[in-house]
């Protein structure tokens, strides 16, 4: 591990919600719930409208951002289940401690590493064998059922006649041991990591160290479960926005935090964005078509906030990138870049280093194709079954079946909605992003690769 400057490390904060959509936040448009907390993040930051995610679904997403690399490179095509289910859907158990992983790579140059929230690369269900998170380079942890080590297990409120009760899945999390157990009502749970996330700030400040810390909320995932105010007319919706306003509210404390700490303020990134689009009937979308599961831009195009009032230029704050594409694979390289810090001889990412676009200093954009697979286990409705492939290169995006048939191709800068099928007047490109979905493809493994538990 090199480091190629001796400035001072920033520290950066990893925001990465579940399941929220692109037109949910107040400031890409939403109505329904309020996020004065995030939306200020934006006022005084930058906000993208260029991100995509890897993938349409939890785990998938969660394995590019921590690698940089496609996670179909490590069999991880959907969310992590239990054994059996991910046998049959050719998945890996668990994310290969193998893999590359940006904690790991920071950890030898001083910084802190921490990660309170969802996890969902590994433990969980009946899988108890699952490498914890500081095999991946986490010094600290605080996860949920999705994971193990130290876990916050949610308890979800007496409604719709039934009474208080624990979560079956955290029940069953519980059974499987491997670190310490806390129940916490469910529209809690997020106050819970947010003060294990402060505890961990605090300490790394007391050690003089820069910091690396992922806050993985889960609470825009159902069961939707927020406070008896936020609950609205019970709808699904209605609990959808009611935890998502719940969310922005636990997360602002630390916001302020950092904002109120000069020395914080002055070397810090936040970054905000989410994993997948929203779960149909749920979240919105804005004006992207799809949703969770899906490879059109409803599923994987996700709001995306960067703050950092001290690396910003002041003339770029309260700005918005229109330009610059980028995607969850880009977050290590790109982060690194930030850092100083390089990646051990020999890593090879799929993502690029785009770090000084995301504080506001270049509109560089990624010029190499993006590439999507379907989840196995999503084929979508039986009247309009989901694409199984996907590629974008510039404004043309490209969905077909496994076997290159359905071509559906679009120009994202003159068609967002993707209604307007132009794969008819463009044959040749046509062909060729066709040929280079079947290209990437072919450098994806056969079967499950790494710690595949029988």
């Amino acid at each position: 591990m090199q480091t190629p400057n001796t400035s001072p490390k920033p520290n950066i904060i990893f925001v990465f919600a579940d399941d929220l959509g692109y037109g949910d936040l107040g400031c890409y448009g939403g109505k329904g719930a309020e996020t004065p907390n995030i939306d200020r993040l934006a006022a005084e930051g930058l906000r993208f409208t260029q991100f995509c995610v890897n993938s349409p679904i939890c785990s998938p997403s969660r394995t590019a951002v921590t690698t940089g690399q496609y996670p179909a490179r490590w069999s991880i095509t959907s969310y992590i289940a239990d054994r059996g289910l991910n046998r049959r859907r050719g998945m890996a158990q668990w994310l290969d401690p193998r893999a590359p992983s940006l904690a790991r790579f920071l950890q030898p140059v001083g910084y802190a590493t921490g990660h309170f929230g969802k996890w969902h690369l590994g433990g969980g269900r009946d899988v108890g064998e699952a490498p914890l998170p500081t095999e991946y380079g986490f010094d600290a942890s605080l996860t949920q059922f999705e994971g193990l080590g130290d876990r916050v297990l949610a308890v979800l409120s007496a409604q719709d006649g039934k009474p208080e009760r624990k979560m079956p899945l955290g029940v069953q999390s519980e059974r499987l041991g491997r670190g310490e157990v806390r129940w916490e009502k469910r529209s809690q749970v997020t106050r819970a990591f947010v003060d294990g996330t402060l505890a961990f700030i605090q300490k790394a400040e007391n050690e003089n160290k820069p910091f690396y810390v992922n806050v993985w909320p889960d609470d825009v995932h159902s069961p939707f479960d927020p406070p008896s105010l936020l609950r609205g007319d019970g709808s699904n919706r209605a609990l959808y926005h009611g935890v998502l306003h719940a969310m922005d509210a636990q997360l602002g404390p630390l916001f302020d935090y950092v904002r109120q700490n000069p020395k914080l303020r002055d070397n810090t990134l936040i970054i905000f964005t989410s994993d997948n689009g929203p779960e149909p009937g749920a979240g919105s979308a804005g004006p992207f078509r799809g949703a969770k599961a899906a490879l059109y831009e409803g599923g994987v195009r996700e709001p995306f906030i960067t703050w950092a009032p001290g690396l910003i230029p002041a003339t770029q704050w309260g700005n918005v990138n229109t330009s610059s594409l980028f995607s969850g694979v880009d977050m290590v390289p790109s982060l690194l870049g930030l850092a100083g810090v390089e990646a051990p001889q020999g890593t090879q990412f799929d993502g690029v280093n785009l770090g000084q676009t995301l504080i506001g200093k270049a509109q560089n954009t990624r010029t190499a194709p993006l590439f999507w697979k379907r989840p196995p286990d999503r084929p979508g409705p039986p009247e309009a079954p989901f694409p199984d492939f996907a590629v974008r290169e510039g404004d043309w995006k490209l969905l077909v079946e496994a076997n290159g048939t359905g071509a559906q191709l679009f120009n994202l800068k003159n068609d967002p909605g993707e209604t307007q099928n132009l794969a008819a007047e463009q044959p040749a490109l046509v062909k060729r992003l066709r040929s280079a979905i079947f290209a990437w493809n072919a450098t994806l493994p056969r079967t499950a690769i790494g710690m595949t538990a029988p």
